[in-house]
Parts: structure tokens; C-alpha cells; sequence
């Protein structure tokens, strides 16, 4: 996600010869050059532009979704008890020196770099397992300051949790949200749920506090390295996803389950994990 376009800020001067003329008119006779003589012999600074500062954690915002994805916001931050969609978590300080070279602030080192600390950094924040995370709605997401802000100077990256309410969508954000994950009661509001049974055209990913009938219950882990194909992924599940399906129903003898395996996409994404699903 995140990604801005680096630049360079040049300032110039025009110098005004205004005195060096009328050092060069000789004798007694009064200059009939209209133009005013400086007061001052130096020219006055360049303008410089001011780094966009740095911002506080725990700063609440109400972003929209497409907000949420772009690499800057020019949000104000408001009051953490009114309706927000955003909660900063981490801020952090970008690495854009390598070999002695300036990295520009979109380079894929320091991408990589945002990209891969904001994650980490939210799984200490959100608490819970793993497994809790990866049937969660709560994701990360990343700001660094513009072009201008960067080239004056600020390195900052900025780490905020959201919670996706359905695809393109955010959903408001309630309580504390330090170890949230912890909590049942609000794991269960944060949760993964479908409005129909995965892989069937009326299926959608949702949180579980809006209306759903289906719900992920449980994560399948599968081994790391290259994607073993759709094949091998999709057996892996299916006893797991069995066994989750009769837990999560009343009678342990007639009940449904759903098994979500990762494409290849996904998997060189990171995603190295299926989910279980079951009617709820």
C-alpha cells in the first residue's frame, strides 16, 4: 500500500544590481537611474518549507476507506470519543540511508520497510493469537508525510488500525482497542464473518457485528516455502475444516462447513494459512 513520489526542493535567487550600477557611475554627478538603491548589501534567505509534524500515537481520525489506502492523509485527528474509523498505534522513524545515498520516501526499501513494521507492530498492540488475528477484521495501515514534508526533512511513518465493515468499507471503531483481542466480547465484534456460504455468488466478507450468516471459525496453517498449488493447499483443509465445522454446530451429525484456501497470489502476499468456515 503506501507509496509517494519523491522530489527535490530548489530555491532560487535573482540578486539585484541595482548598487553594483551605481558604484560604476563615477564623478559627483547624482545617478538618473529611477530605480531605488538596496538598504542592504545581502539578499534576503530563501523561503524554506517546514516538516509536516510528527504525529502522536494513540490520535483518532475519521478516515473514509479510500482515505485509509492512500500513502498521505491531511486529516485532523478528533476526539476519541466520537466517531472515528482510525487509531494510530505506532509511529516510527523511516531508514532512507543506503550506501551513503538518499532513498526517496516511495523507493522499495523504505516501502518495504513500512510494510513490514506496521503489521508487526499491530499484532503486540491487538493482542490475541495468531489465529485470532488472521479471523479478525482489524488490518494496518501506513501513512509517511508528502513530497514537500519529506524533502524538508520529515521521516516519519505512521501506523493506524482499521476495521474493514465489507469490501471498500470501514466501520466505526468502539473502546479501548490496546489488547482488544484479549476481550471475547469484543473479539467476537471484530470477527470474520460472510453473508453466505463462502465460494457461492452471494458470498461477502463482513464483520461480524452486521448482519451475516456464516462465520470463519478457525485458521489452517500450511507449510512455508514456494505455493505447492491449488491442489495441495485445498486438501490440507478439508479434514481440519470437517472437524471445525462439527464442533461450531448443535448436532454433530448433520451440520456444514466451508474450507478458504489461498491462490497463488495470495500466498506470495504472505498469506501461508486457509480458514475454516461454519453457518452461524
Amino acid at each position: 500500500m503506501n507509496r509517494l513520489v519523491g522530489g527535490l526542493l530548489v530555491a532560487s535567487l535573482t540578486a539585484s544590481l541595482s548598487g553594483a550600477l551605481a558604484a560604476c557611475s563615477g564623478g559627483d554627478e547624482p545617478s538618473t537611474d529611477p530605480r531605488p538603491t538596496p538598504s542592504s548589501s545581502a539578499p534576503p534567505p530563501p523561503p524554506t518549507a517546514t516538516p509536516a509534524p510528527v504525529p502522536a500515537t494513540r490520535s483518532c481520525y475519521r478516515l473514509s476507506y479510500d482515505e485509509a489506502v492512500a500513502p498521505t492523509t491531511d486529516r485532523e485527528p478528533v476526539d476519541c470519543s466520537a466517531r472515528h474509523t482510525s487509531v494510530t498505534f505506532s509511529v516510527g522513524r523511516l531508514d532512507t540511508l543506503a550506501d551513503g545515498h538518499l532513498l526517496a520516501v516511495d523507493s522499495e526499501r523504505v516501502q518495504a520497510q513500512i510494510a513490514a513494521a506496521c503489521p508487526a507492530r499491530l499484532a503486540s498492540f491487538l493482542g490475541g493469537t495468531a489465529a485470532d488475528r488472521r479471523l479478525s477484521m482489524l488490518r494496518a495501515v501506513w501513512f509517511t508525510p508528502d513530497v514537500e514534508a519529506s524533502d524538508a526533512g520529515a521521516s516519519w511513518f505512521r501506523c493506524d488500525v482499521v476495521a474493514l465493515a465489507a469490501d471498500g468499507e470501514l466501520a466505526p471503531l468502539t473502546g479501548r482497542l490496546e489488547g482488544v483481542l484479549d476481550r471475547p466480547d469484543q473479539r467476537d465484534r471484530y470477527a470474520m464473518c460472510g453473508t453466505a456460504e463462502p465460494g457461492t455468488r452471494a458470498f461477502d466478507r463482513v464483520i461480524c457485528s452486521s448482519r451475516h450468516s456464516w462465520r470463519a471459525v478457525s485458521v489452517v496453517p500450511l507449510a512455508e516455502g514456494d505455493y505447492p498449488g491449488e491442489k495441495q493447499v485445498r486438501a490440507a483443509g478439508e479434514g481440519p475444516c470437517r472437524d471445525a465445522g462439527a464442533a461450531a454446530a448443535e448436532d454433530t451429525l448433520d451440520y456444514q462447513w466451508g474450507y478458504e484456501w489461498p491462490t497463488a497470489e495470495q500466498w506470495a502476499a504472505g498469506q501461508h494459512y486457509g480458514r475454516c468456515w461454519a453457518p452461524d
